[in-house]
């Protein structure tokens, strides 16, 4: 992803800045959905695998990237307490 676009890309809710996850935050996000335990802020199952994604820098809150656009809808964040596997991100 530009580096451009993440300087100025934020939660839409928080306001709080976001960073590229990682593999093993990846990992981690796809471990659940194949388990069924992933849920967006909104209730809605995640089915579908994360090949990118947007992380808050407080961890909080996953976004999906989609074919290289980032989905910022509130309603489609993903809250990370639901991962208690989630490794800490750099």
């Amino acid at each position: 992803m530009d580096k451009r676009l993440l300087d100025i890309l934020c939660c839409p809710v928080s306001k709080t800045p976001v960073r590229p996850a990682n593999a093993a935050e990846l990992d981690a996000l796809n471990r659940a959905i194949d388990a069924g335990q992933l849920d967006t802020v909104a209730g809605a199952g995640v089915k579908t695998h994360f090949a990118e994604a947007l992380v808050t820098v407080d961890r909080k809150v996953v976004y999906r990237v989609d074919d290289g656009i980032p989905v910022m809808l509130p309603e489609e964040g993903v809250g990370t307490a639901q991962l208690a596997d989630c490794p800490a991100g750099t």
